[in-house]
Formats: structure tokens, C-alpha cells, sequence
């Protein structure tokens, strides 16, 4: 059994529902021919009604209005989606801009470290060499016996004084207790008393030669020491075949007696103002 609805006691159809209704109907009619089968006036009756009454134009302009709201809603959330990966992409080349010079930064730091460490070492090196080549100079710089002295008697003087009739070597003046000193680099192979020489020293030089130094007072060296240009060996005194305070030096090819050189010579080939 189908129900029917009282009439007058509820609201008539929504507008909308007006609107699909009237839409519905001319659809029908269309379709049908019933149009086409209209007496004369009532089709002009038709065609004389307002287009806004049949329904049609507000169907289409509530499906234009929702079609454009949608179109738009899409553009707002494509123009979102975009800017959002414009800006991830732009903070992932900022990180990756930060990270390369962070990275350059700490380059430049290495290098600069490795540049001064390199220069520190040269400048290390540099002073090394100077200094060892100070020094071989040094330890090849021969000085006077007896400083600010003179020679007193020179060599191969004759007398009775000396056994071989003549002086073996050269006396610098000194009174007693004045220093000696070595006048080269070498070693000592004598220290102590030596006959006619009295308290000595005889040092090995480096260049091969010898260097004997007589008639001292006390001796600061002992054998086997090595010494160097200007080192203060003993003091000079008088002791041996002396006549006085002096000292008595020498200058030898060999440890022998008797190969005995000019010592002003010597000397002055080795750079002492003598």
C-alpha cells in the first residue's frame, strides 16, 4: 500500500528540488515529442516565459560556481605543493651551501696549518745549519796561545840553552798564572812533566799536526781530552829549563821530537795575527 502525503500540511518542495524537478520535466518532454505536439499557443506561451523560471539556468550556474571552487581549491593546493618544494629544495642547496664551505673553511684551516708547520720546520732547519755551521767554523778557527800577547824569542833562535842548539819553537811573553789556551780543536795526548819543557801539553790537532805548550805552572787538562780553539789548558809558570816566566810553544808534523815547524807560521796559515 503506498502512502500519501497530506496536502497543506507540510512545507512545499525546497527550490532546488523545484529546480530538478522543472529540469526533469522539460527533459521528458523532450525527449517524448510531446513539445512537438503542442497546439501553437501554447508553445508560444512557452517560449514567452521567462528563461529563469524554467529551472535551467540555475542548475547550470550552481554546477559552474562548485566546478569553479574546485578548480580553484586544486590550484591553491597545486601553488602549496609547489612553493613547499620550492622551499625544501632551496634549504636542501642553503645545507648543502653551508656544508661545502664548512668544508672549504676547514680546507684552508689544513693547509694554512700544514703551510705554517712547514715554514716553522724550514725556519728550524735553517737554524740548525746555521748553528752547525757556527760551530765547524768555530772548531776550525785557531786563536793565539797567550791572548794579547807577543812573541818574546823566536824560532830556531842559537844558544847554549838548548839542547839542539837552537829553539825548537817560539816563547810568547807571560807573566806566571796567565792563561793558555788551545790555539785548535783536538786532543790531548800529553799533560804533565816533560823534562827541559817542565809541566806540558801536547794536543793532536784535528788536521793532523801537533801543538806543545812548556814551562807551565799547573796543567787543566788531562790526556785523552778533547779541546777546542781558545780553551784554557793550564797556566803559564816557569818549571823545566826555564830562564823566566813564559811560554814555551811548538808546532809539530808529528809527535816526535825533531819534527818540529815554524809555529809563527802555523799559526798565521790558520788565521792568528801573530
Amino acid at each position: 500500500m503506498a502512502f500519501t502525503r497530506a496536502t497543506g500540511k507540510h512545507r512545499r518542495p525546497s527550490r532546488l528540488t523545484r529546480t530538478t524537478a522543472n529540469a526533469a520535466g522539460v527533459a521528458a518532454l523532450t525527449t517524448t515529442g510531446v513539445i512537438g505536439s503542442l497546439a501553437g499557443p501554447a508553445l508560444a506561451a512557452a517560449d514567452d516565459a521567462p528563461i529563469e523560471h524554467t529551472g535551467l539556468t540555475q542548475a547550470i550556474s550552481v554546477g559552474d560556481s562548485l566546478a569553479d571552487g574546485v578548480d580553484a581549491q586544486a590550484a591553491a593546493q597545486r601553488q602549496a605543493a609547489d612553493d613547499a618544494a620550492a622551499a625544501k629544495k632551496a634549504e636542501e642547496a642553503a645545507k648543502k651551501a653551508e656544508e661545502a664551505a664548512k668544508k672549504r673553511a676547514a680546507e684552508e684551516k689544513r693547509k694554512a696549518e700544514a703551510e705554517a708547520k712547514a715554514k716553522a720546520e724550514k725556519e728550524r732547519e735553517e737554524k740548525e745549519r746555521a748553528a752547525r755551521a757556527a760551530e765547524r767554523k768555530r772548531l776550525n778557527t785557531y786563536a793565539s796561545p797567550i791572548a794579547g800577547s807577543y812573541v818574546s824569542t823566536g824560532y830556531q833562535t842559537g844558544g847554549a840553552m838548548w839542547s839542539s842548539g837552537s829553539h825548537t819553537g817560539v816563547d810568547f811573553h807571560a807573566s806566571s798564572g796567565t792563561p793558555v789556551h788551545a790555539v785548535g780543536s783536538g786532543t790531548v795526548v800529553e799533560a804533565g812533566w816533560g823534562g827541559a819543557y817542565g809541566n806540558n801539553v801536547v794536543i793532536k790537532m784535528n788536521d793532523g799536526t801537533y801543538t806543545q805548550y812548556g814551562h807551565m805552572s799547573s796543567l787543566g787538562v788531562t790526556v785523552g781530552q778533547t779541546v777546542t780553539p781558545g780553551q784554557q789548558i793550564g797556566l803559564s809558570g816557569s818549571t823545566g829549563n826555564s830562564s823566566g816566566p813564559h811560554l814555551h810553544f811548538e808546532a809539530r808534523t808529528s809527535a816526535e821530537y825533531g819534527s818540529d815547524i815554524d809555529p809563527v807560521a802555523y799559526l798565521r796559515a790558520h788565521g792568528v795575527n801573530v
